[in-house]
């Protein structure tokens, strides 16, 4: 496919390199093309490219949201929002709240338990078909993660099933186990996996870990 990524900082260049090792063709969605690490990554990257948000959005079939929460819906109207209609987008982002900083390691985010980020922005892309992903482990462990033989799981969400089937095909060639936790609601504790990943790398400096859903055979 063609994946369109929104953001050029590191989790879009980590996800766009391992699009690209997939066979995938890819654009880095980023404000300046010269901005040094995108100059940088096309160089490391044999075939990528990078262009404009709108530019971005129009070459993906399939969109992946990796930029801050707190820009998104900024950078989705610097998109131009029908360059969405119809396409997977996945939605890496958390809705950390930049302005505050976290207490005893636990980060401070703009959203309430009432409404996810990811809510909102299906909200503002009502024709796109959105599906939470990649929001909870860090960028080092996004692709082919490598935990001593354990598959670490990934919760996705989304209203859409074929959608998520998609993105769960994703995750599959990416080295991941998949649980999908339902429609849109669900991303509001998949969201909040990611205060509680971070706490063990604020409090201890620890960031080499990742979640995995434990289930007994019948």
């Amino acid at each position: 496919m063609n994946i369109g990524i929104i953001g050029s900082g590191i989790v879009g260049r980590v996800l766009g390199s391992a699009f690209l090792k997939e066979g995938h063709q890819v654009m880095l969605g980023t404000r300046d093309t010269n901005k040094p690490d995108v100059v940088t990554w096309l160089a490391e990257n044999n075939g990528a490219r990078a262009g404009s948000f709108p530019d971005t959005a129009a070459f993906g079939e399939l969109i992946v949201l990796a930029i801050s929460g707190d820009i998104a819906v900024q950078a989705i109207g610097i998109c131009g929002i029908d360059h969405f209609d119809g396409k997977v987008v996945i939605d890496a982002t958390n809705p950390i709240d930049h302005t505050r900083p976290p207490v005893n390691g636990v980060l401070p985010y703009f959203t309430s338990m009432d409404e996810s980020l990811m809510e909102r922005l299906q909200k503002l892309l009502p024709k796109a078909r959105l599906v939470k992903a990649f929001n909870s482990v860090g960028n080092a462990y996004m692709y082919k993660p490598d935990f001593g033989g354990e598959k670490p799981t990934m919760f996705i969400c989304g209203n859409d099933e074929e959608a998520k089937k998609t993105v769960t095909g994703i995750l599959d060639s990416f080295g991941w186990e998949t649980e999908d936790m339902g429609k849109a609601e669900a991303a509001r504790p998949i969201e909040s996996l990611c205060v509680l990943w971070c706490i063990p790398g604020i409090i201890r400096g620890q960031w080499t870990h990742a979640f995995r859903l434990l289930k007994r055979q019948a």
